[in-house]
């Protein structure tokens, strides 16, 4: 997966407490086995008017013009502050898929959904806890200000505002590392590929008969 380290972005805000899976990736869209093509139908039901189905033609859909994603200031945002507990639901897999191919890169909440929130870090998707006052200070400035961009610094681990404010955010260190390395569950492994290959004539020469 891509290493993270610094990364500064536009800010999207969904002021909504209790995002769940399903209304991150609705449950038709998990019949693909591909790991790509969530990022159209991110928030599907509330990006559109009409009922989303696999293999539509995004494009010629009609959009809700009051939901935040479609209003033009925030296109192209990387960053999305939202309310206490999202990822609630299903374990899915595909709902960090969908913010990533989005085009998220972190989401700043209070609280998370604990399989959601081990899901995105696995895959390279940055979830920041905050107190629910900075977040309601985050969400107030990102509305006020258009154009507002945050600069996330992992190594660091702090959360800077336009005008210099910073919030430092916890991370378990492991995953930080991983992060910052860019390994997801199987580039972990192949890290240690030669450590693996010698065990494993170590072990054909003390045991052969198991590979007979």
């Amino acid at each position: 997966m891509e290493k993270f380290t610094r990364k500064e972005g536009l800010v999207a805000p969904l002021d909504r407490a209790n995002v769940d899976t399903d209304a991150i990736i609705p449950k038709q869209f998990l019949k693909s086995i591909k790991r790509t093509g969530f990022g159209p139908n991110l928030f599907d039901e509330w990006r559109y008017l009409d009922r989303g189905e696999p293999d539509m033609d995004n494009s010629k859909r009609p959009l809700n013009p009051d939901f935040v994603l479609n209003q033009g200031r925030y296109r192209g945002a990387t960053v999305l502050v939202s309310r206490e507990n999202f990822g609630c639901g299903s374990s899915r897999e595909h709902a960090p898929w969908a913010l990533q191919q989005y085009g998220f890169q972190a989401v700043i909440a209070p609280t998370f959904a604990d399989i959601f929130y081990n899901n995105s870090l696995k895959n390279g998707l940055l979830l920041i806890k905050f107190d629910p006052k900075i977040v309601d200070q985050l969400l107030r400035e990102t509305q006020a200000t258009e154009g507002y961009r945050l600069a996330v610094d992992l190594e660091q681990q702090t959360v800077t505002t336009p005008n210099g404010e910073s919030f430092a955010f916890e991370i378990d260190p492991f995953r930080k590392d991983c992060m910052l390395n860019g390994f997801d569950d199987i580039g972990l492994t192949l890290a240690h590929a030669e450590e693996i290959k010698t065990f494993e004539a170590k072990h054909r020469e003390q045991q052969p008969w198991l590979f007979a």
